[in-house]
């Protein structure tokens, strides 16, 4: 597991980074052999580090919404 300043920034970049790369598999697969569907595997790993990836930055989302929350709710008083 990446931890650190930059594990939030590596998650973001992957939730685009990701479909890229399963798109690329599928017309890959699509040319070389049409009639075996391998793909799936490598999409069901990508498609698990994408759902990981996606919790890691809501989690950090919600923390930064909650924070700013917090700071107007204290700033009105």
């Amino acid at each position: 597991m990446i931890t650190g300043p930059f594990a939030v920034y590596r998650a973001l970049k992957f939730l685009f980074v990701g479909p890229l790369v399963l798109v690329m598999l599928c017309a890959i697969n699509l040319m070389t052999s049409p009639h075996e569907w391998w793909v799936q595997w490598p999409a069901l790993g990508l498609g698990i580090a994408w759902v990981i990836c996606f919790l890691r930055v809501l989690k950090a989302a919600l923390l930064v919404g909650g924070l700013a929350a917090l700071i107007n709710a204290l700033r009105r008083r």
